[in-house]
């Protein structure tokens, strides 16, 4: 019987996960000498690449000196904290890489926190120790206090210790090395992260962890084998709580992970971790067993949403130009697809057939999500985020969703920041100064607070802050918000925005679109820098005269437009505006096109 471990790489955002695993296949003999490999090889996803972040969790498998090690790579951003929760049912230990400079950030206290909690013994790697900057032993002080405030157990705080630079491909007992290679790494998984607990003569239980479509195969599910073994064309059955069984089926195709490929195998032993097809019902939290069991396994509870947005048709006149998916029944059912794989992701109707509410877990996932949408030919209109409430129960006392905040600026943009997050009703827990005049500073926040305030801290930090944020738990409502924000200018007509009558309206404020691209009524066009709306035509042509001008005719220079992409467009709107999508574009519009229309639902929400 194949020796088998499973473990889950977790840290923060950027601490060098992907990099690791990517020198981890390397040094295991999985390419070959002198293949060109991607750099971040598990990062397939376009968007992945793209904005340098994980964020679906993927599997990959190496074998060393005969045991084989199933290897997770799991998203570090809280947002995607739903793939996480379920990764880690399925793994028996974890390496936690922490920053040998920035130390243990929010992220890193999240992820550790669900480890924890599930009673897995982790192994640190202190990564990056080859940077200038690096201050390792501090780190490792930070690290089991953080460790000791999540309320880990003795076996848990006695964790090992590693240190390592992922880009360099070492791994030592110190950080001065050896730096020979990440064999001190495997040596430690084999010897610290128990086999898993399987049964392998009991009939066969699996656990569905993380589910996806496959053009040839159909739905795919992933998950550890509990007991038993899995047999191509073997009959299971899926078992759901609380439902019972939902299907009967065959397993058509049994899929084991080797490197960075799935590859068909004809059976698969009890404590691997496979892909499965053939099942049609099943999904993510679902039991896939033999027919003679009748009991579900235990799954992990997923926290819930905490932001909500309205996905609509787009209705505006350029409607259906660029995007081949416009219509709300399209839209439904990629959404329904959505919510079915992503457990994190919550949608549901709306009174209005044309629109759909779609809660997650920040506006990343949810920016994430629209962005893959455009990018498969969708055309949608946005709504502005909004949190999701709850009650209490005992008391019924209205409770928001609260955010920790990591902050680390240089000082002297540390009371520009205390000062905005104080006006938006978040509690400074903390003010640490560091090195090279730098501050960390440590809040709780409402979460509607934090809703677009990143540009502003941007502003307020001259592009030098970081700002990192994890969802924290519930609390009393903090009371009404300021919200000062400039008002836009708003075209008038529909056509192509001619320069000359730019030209003109840049006095007004900042434009977001240039000549020669496509307006119309309803859609904005820019901001107004005053604190009211103005509507404006962005097609007035130059008067012609039979006068000759006695010097040359006044060149029209414009400004270049500030870029609205998709993620500050969102945080920008209003209530009463949305974010039109298209494979192409990005605009901002009103929620009502007709001025009139415009006029009327403003005096009632002013009465209201």
């Amino acid at each position: 019987m194949t020796e088998f471990r499973n473990i889950a790489i977790i840290a923060h955002v950027d601490h060098g996960k992907t990099t690791m695993v990517d020198e981890l296949l390397k040094q295991s003999g999985v390419f070959r000498a002198g293949q060109q490999v991607a750099e971040r090889a598990m990062d397939s996803n376009d968007l992945e690449r793209e904005r340098g972040i994980t964020i679906l969790a993927k599997c990959t498998s190496v074998e060393w000196h005969g045991t084989r090690i199933n290897i997770i790579d799991t998203p570090g951003h809280a947002d995607f904290g739903g793939e996480v929760e379920r990764i880690l049912s399925m793994v028996d230990g974890v390496l936690l890489l922490v920053d040998a400079a920035e130390g243990p950030m929010p992220q890193t206290k999240f992820v550790l926190g669900k480890a924890l909690a599930l009673g897995l013994r982790p192994i640190v790697v202190i990564n990056k120790v080859d940077r200038a900057d690096q201050r390792a032993h501090l780190v490792l002080d930070e690290v089991f206090d953080l460790f000791a405030v999540l309320d880990a157990d003795e076996n848990q705080l006695d964790f090992p210790v590693l240190y390592a630079s992922a880009k360099n491909g070492w791994a030592a007992e110190e950080p001065e090395g050896p730096q020979e290679s990440l064999t001190p790494l495997f040596e430690l998984i084999i010897a610290h992260v128990p086999p898993p607990e399987a049964d392998s003569d009991g009939p066969f239980t699996m656990l569905a962890t993380t589910l996806e479509a496959d053009p040839y195969l159909g739905r795919i599910l992933t998950g550890k084998i509990t007991s038993g073994a899995a047999r191509i064309n073997m009959p299971v059955h899926a078992l759901r709580p609380g439902e019972g069984e939902i299907e009967d089926a065959r397993l058509t195709k049994l899929l084991a992970f080797r490197g960075l490929e799935r590859v068909p195998v004809d059976q698969a032993e009890a404590g691997d971790i496979v892909a499965v097809a053939g099942l049609a019902e099943a999904t993510v939290a679902d039991t896939l067993c033999a027919p003679e069991v009748t009991e579900p396994l235990k799954a992990q509870p997923i926290d819930p949403p905490t932001l909500a947005m309205t996905f609509s048709i787009n209705d505006s006149p350029l409607a259906g130009t660029e995007g081949d998916k416009v219509t709300s029944r399209m839209i439904w059912e990629r959404l329904q697809r959505e919510a079915e794989s992503n457990v994190a992701i919550q949608v549901s109707q709306t009174a209005d057939a044309n629109a759909f509410e779609v809660a997650g877990r920040g506006e990343l996932q949810l920016g994430v999500l629209i962005e893959t949408m455009r990018r498969e030919g969708f055309e949608l209109s946005i709504s502005r985020p909004r949190v999701v409430y709850q009650t209490d129960e005992s008391s019924g006392q209205r409770l928001e969703p609260i955010e920790e905040v990591t902050i680390d600026v240089d000082e002297e943009f540390a009371g520009a920041v205390v000062e905005k997050l104080g006006k938006r009703r978040a509690d400074l827990l903390e003010m640490k100064s560091g090195e090279r005049g730098k501050q960390r500073l440590v809040f709780h926040a409402p979460s509607r607070a934090l809703i677009g305030y990143h540009g502003e801290f941007m502003t307020d930090t001259r592009g030098t802050g970081v700002l990192n944020r994890v969802f924290h738990g519930y609390a009393p409502y903090r009371g009404a918000i300021e919200s000062r924000r400039a008002g836009v200018l708003i075209s008038l007509s529909e056509g192509k925005a001619i320069a000359y009558a730019l030209w003109n309206l840049e006095e007004r404020g900042p434009l977001f679109i240039g000549a020669g691209e496509r307006v119309y009524g309803g859609m904005i066009i820019g901001e107004h820098n005053r604190g009211s709306d103005l509507e404006v035509n962005p097609l007035k042509a130059k008067q012609l005269t039979n006068i000759r001008a006695s010097g040359k005719d006044d060149a029209v220079d414009l400004t270049k437009p500030l870029e609205m992409t998709l993620d500050k467009a969102i945080a920008y709107i209003g209530e009463d505006e949305l974010v039109e999508v298209t494979p192409k574009s990005v605009r901002l519009r009103k929620r009502y096109l007709d001025p009139h229309e415009r006029k009327r639902h403003s005096k009632k929400a002013e009465v209201a």
